[in-house]
């Protein structure tokens, strides 16, 4: 039987996205496993949620930007040596930085061992290159892991270990479809969203990277060649976004699509919006590291489309190749799109259980220190 660990994770703070959903999915599967989990982070609403895993959650700012950011190098060396950390596992930039100064001095006999997880596309730099420094370097997609190799040569290929990100299929349940119920939900709260076309979402922040301003393009492109669609975009209405919003309020009427239009604040019942849903939109500008909405939808049994690049492109072609569309190809997007809302993808089967994969996969990460010594 493999012996206990004390596992710390690092990261700015706890209170929402992707980065976050995996630290406190990595600490529940380390308690679940007989081991002691500890995040370090500024805290955040997500903190009751890692604790109730089991886990420990340590306050600290070690992601403030900022010189006194530095005082909480020896907080953490000091925390390392009480707890008698064997892994520290940054997720962050900054975080990583304030871990590796605060493991440099420690002697190296009772030193944890040090691994990152590169969950992001960052700019390559010397300050980011610090989340290739890893005795262990997790990738959570083949495309991250292409990207360190071309901005970072140097980094030891025996290191790297692609992880992709998970999600519980339990959670996101196949959908009749069409989910009446669901969409009947929907249309009563935006009754613009009602109809019998085809329904789109685009769910994200509202910001211009997520391709809002493309979503309308296709829901007008789709409209002009006779399919009643109209188009929800859950999370795009945000504090501080209103000239964003007003701007695409803007083009969606002179595009004569604003009245099949809702942007609105984000759902907290995402599974149910795909279940409302005929078809789910990925389109983002920048390339991503990874496509967890793909995987979301899918599980949900409704088709995607996508721009063909980054984790989504990587996504799309494993499970779902129809979906696929050159990146910022506005006809064949439209083209991809009717042809998924009116005819069910290629795609059979039920997604598997990718949260546990990801899971088992990173403590197996975890082992290879004790198989090493």
């Amino acid at each position: 039987m493999r012996r206990p660990l004390t596992v710390i994770q690092l990261l700015p703070a706890l209170s929402s996205g992707g980065v976050e959903r995996s630290t406190i999915e990595i600490a529940q599967a380390l308690v679940a496993a007989g081991h002691r989990a500890i995040v370090v982070s500024a805290g955040g609403r997500l903190v009751p949620a890692l604790e109730a895993t089991g886990a420990t959650h340590v306050t600290l700012d070690i992601g403030a930007k900022s010189l006194r950011v530095l005082r909480h190098v020896r907080r953490l060396r000091r925390l390392f040596a009480e707890t008698g950390a064997d892994i520290v596992h940054a997720r962050s930039r900054l975080p990583a930085w304030i871990g590796w100064w605060a493991l440099r001095g420690m002697p190296a006999a009772r030193r944890p061992h040090f691994v990152t997880t590169m969950h992001g596309l960052n700019s390559p730099s010397r300050y980011s290159a610090i989340m290739a420094r890893g005795e262990r370097v997790i990738c959570v997609s083949d495309t991250v892991r292409d990207y360190l190799l071309r901005h970072y040569p140097a980094t030891p290929r025996e290191r790297l270990r692609v992880i992709p990100r998970g999600i519980d299929p339990a959670q996101f349940p196949p959908a009749p479809r069409p989910d009446v119920a669901a969409r009947a939900d929907v249309s009563a709260r935006w009754p613009q969203l009602g109809g019998d076309g085809p329904l789109l979402l685009l769910p994200g922040r509202g910001t211009r990277l997520k391709g809002h301003h493309d979503a309308i393009a296709l829901l007008a492109d789709l409209r002009a060649g006779g399919l009643d669609a109209r188009l929800w975009m859950p999370g795009a209405r945000e504090a501080g976004r209103e000239p964003y919003i007003a701007e695409l309020e803007r083009e969606a009427q002179a595009l004569g699509c604003g009245d099949a239009l809702a942007m609105t604040a984000p759902t907290d019942a995402i599974a149910r919006a795909y279940a409302a849903s005929d078809l789910v939109l990925q389109l983002s500008r920048k390339p991503e590291a990874f496509g967890r909405t793909v995987l979301e939808a899918l599980s949900c049994a409704r088709p995607v489309v996508g721009w063909a690049h980054g984790g989504v492109g990587e996504l799309l072609a494993q499970l779902q190749p129809e979906g696929a569309v050159p990146p910022f190809d506005r006809a064949a997007l439209a083209h991809a799109a009717r042809a998924l809302v009116t005819r069910a993808p290629a795609r059979a089967g039920t997604m598997p259980d990718t949260l546990r994969t990801m899971q088992e996969a990173t403590l197996a990460v975890y082992d290879e220190f004790d198989d090493d010594n």
